[in-house]
């Protein structure tokens, strides 16, 4: 037996390669659409890909399950489970196996079990293997996005993202019965979870790989003994907003991804061909770092920068219906566009038509374009507004873009409170005749709020420098709980 395990930091997801090195044979779960990475590992290990599967229909990421079947001729096995509502719409024509609760199949001399889980989504399936040659018992468990290291998956995701109204508090209900079940289970089993820290997909995923049920009975806070009731008061508490584009994942998922072929590699544009790529209405993603941007940037252009949460990020606010442009720093150049493109790619943004260098910035400069900038403010700066009434009259409005934990936890006394992914719905609640301050906890954030309020069209926009840590390390006050509305 061979166990590969494939993992994507920007989404925090971890696919699997499990091989039966007596035949050859391999099954991958959970692919993103990156199928070199699965069909290259396997070719090194002497394994043929001959089997597919996922855990779930994806909220997260666009599925790979169907580019790799296709490309490596493989079996299609995917959850027959949760009611024609959350089954897959493309199964049958792609010729996909339908699995239940109770299957079971073999890959090489590998026996794999169906569990049905589920509670995160209505048809989630976890996988049991047994080495069968070395033992009838099974070894471990590929739980997808139920049991994580030191959490559950989250169940309120139909009706946040998807707006099923009510979904939230049965899938609550039915995860507390599938973990029921699989407590039952020896406590010797590994557990291969779909997701690490970091994911939209739970609210406190630990970092470790991998992890047993006997550790998670200790140390999982859902795994303990408790009331239905008690259990779903706790898993529905806190759980941070969805991203945006979790919605049309879902939808792509279970309709059936489009075929890619092949990852994305962005052709690099003439620095002068940016002013008429602007004339036509063109949209402009940067992904420069937020310093950057701030010196100076193309009016109407988005800031992402190229982190750890680019791809969230850019579901949140890159809209799936526009083709669009990347611009990059002549730091980063082509290597830090084609993984900005294949990033976008895991999330179904493949509109992109090509890219700029900076140098791009220089020529529209030189065509007539004016820059625009993000004034930075100091806490200092802040606290003389404060001190001068102007935030409790809002003639300073400022916008905490942080998560609601985080806001409650701690914020600055006087401020409004909007979370970075759900400013672009609250647009007209926001006065345009009065300096908007953006922040969030280092500064981060703030700015990629800043850039989202300029391309929506307001002037009068500003980043409070290094966040509410630099409020707290210039002495001023905090204040805790949900805070007041502000005055437009």
């Amino acid at each position: 037996m061979l166990l590969k395990r494939f993992y994507d930091t920007k989404l925090a997801q971890a696919s699997y390669l499990l091989g039966c090195q007596a035949t050859g044979e391999a099954l991958v779960i959970d692919a993103n659409r990156d199928a070199d990475q699965y069909l290259e590992a396997a070719q090194d290990e002497g394994l043929r890909i001959t089997h597919v599967t996922e855990t779930h229909i994806h909220a997260d990421f666009v599925s790979g399950s169907r580019e790799l079947a296709s490309r490596s001729q493989a079996r299609l096995l995917l959850s027959a489970e949760g009611g024609s509502d959350w089954q897959y719409a493309f199964a049958e024509g792609d010729g996909a196996t339908l699995l239940r609760g109770g299957d079971t199949f073999m890959v090489g001399n590998l026996r794999v079990e169906v569990l049905h889980t589920p509670g995160h989504t209505p048809e989630h399936l976890c996988f049991v293997v047994t080495d069968t040659p070395a033992t009838d018992r099974p070894m471990g468990v590929f739980t997808g996005d139920f049991v994580f290291v030191g959490d559950v998956g989250r169940p309120d995701l139909l009706e946040k993202a998807a707006k099923v109204e009510g979904a939230m508090r049965e899938g609550a209900r039915a995860l507390f019965a599938s973990i029921q079940r699989f407590k039952a289970l020896p406590d010797y089993l590994q557990l291969w979870p779909g997701h690490g820290a970091g994911s939209a997909c739970g609210k406190a995923l630990g970092a470790v790989p991998s992890t047993t049920l006997g550790y998670e009975r200790i140390a999982n806070w859902a795994l303990a003994d408790v009331s239905e009731d008690a259990f779903t008061a706790m898993v529905l508490a806190g759980q941070p907003e969805p991203p945006r584009y979790f919605a049309a994942m879902k939808r792509i998922n279970r309709e059936g991804p489009p075929l890619l072929g092949g990852m994305p590699h962005p052709r690099r544009l003439a620095d002068t061909a940016l002013t008429a790529t602007l004339d036509r209405g063109a949209l402009l993603v940067d992904i420069r770092p937020t310093a950057d941007f701030a010196e100076g940037h193309v009016p109407g252009a988005l800031n992402i920068p190229l982190n750890a949460q680019f791809t969230t990020r850019a579901g949140w606010f890159v809209p799936y219906e526009r083709a669009f442009y990347l611009l990059a720093s002549g730091a980063q150049g082509e290597a830090a566009v084609t993984e900005a493109a294949h990033a976008l790619a895991m999330i179904g943004l493949d509109r992109v038509e090509g890219w700029f260098g900076e140098g791009a910035i220089e020529a529209w400069t030189a065509d007539g374009g004016v820059p625009q900038q993000v004034p930075q403010v100091t806490p200092e700066e802040l606290a003389a507004r404060a001190a001068a009434g102007e935030l409790e009259t809002g003639r300073t409005v400022v916008v905490d873009v942080r998560g609601r934990e985080e806001f409650e936890a701690g914020h600055i006394p006087g401020v409004r409170h909007i979370v970075l992914g759900l400013l672009p719905d609250h647009l007209d609640e926001l006065p345009r005749d009065v300096p908007l301050v953006l922040q969030c906890q280092t500064g981060g954030r703030s700015s990629v709020a800043a850039s989202v309020l300029q391309a929506a069209g307001f002037t009068n926009v500003s980043n409070l420098a290094r966040g509410i840590t630099g409020w707290r390390e210039a002495g001023e006050p905090v204040e805790q709980g949900a805070g007041a509305p502000v005055p437009g």
